[in-house]
């Protein structure tokens, strides 16, 4: 250590020559390797939900067929003479609601739930599936009946 009074201390030098240096190589790098384009941002439609919306039951014709060779339309019993017959009452159907009250407007597309007995015979459910054809529907499904015998 020199503690001597008479020497006057040198400023500090600062040289900013390689910190321009190693700025100018970044932003040589930059623009190297950035890619520009045209379009500022992307348009991405996200999906949305509403659980507040109740689901739509569909308008359903409940024909029944009994083992004795019965048909009902929505409760109401139909005396089967054809299938056309049995068409044209599905067809009137589509005018009432399953309180037997007329509708304002039709029903567009209705389902029409073919309820059998296990002991029906097959082809009254074809009898069925026929008069829903005729009548233009073309929404069928089945629901059994499994009750034993008594």
């Amino acid at each position: 250590m020199d503690f001597r009074r008479g020497r006057k201390r040198e400023d500090p030098e600062i040289n900013l020559i390689p910190f321009i240096d190693v700025l100018l190589v970044v932003l040589i790098f930059l623009m190297v390797t950035t890619t520009y384009s045209k379009f500022t941002e992307l348009q991405i439609t996200l999906p949305t939900a509403d659980a507040e919306k109740a689901l739509e039951k569909p308008f359903e014709i409940n024909v029944t067929v009994d083992a004795k060779g019965n048909y009902t339309v929505n409760s109401v019993p139909v005396s089967f003479h054809s299938v056309q017959g049995l068409a044209e009452d599905l067809k009137a159907a589509t005018r009432t609601g399953a309180d037997g009250q007329p509708l304002a407007t039709p029903a567009a597309s209705p389902v029409v739930v073919v309820n059998a007995d296990q002991f029906a015979m097959h082809q009254m459910v074809i009898n069925v599936l026929e008069a829903a054809r005729l009548a233009g529907m073309d929404k069928l499904t089945f629901a059994a009946q499994t009750g034993g015998k008594k």
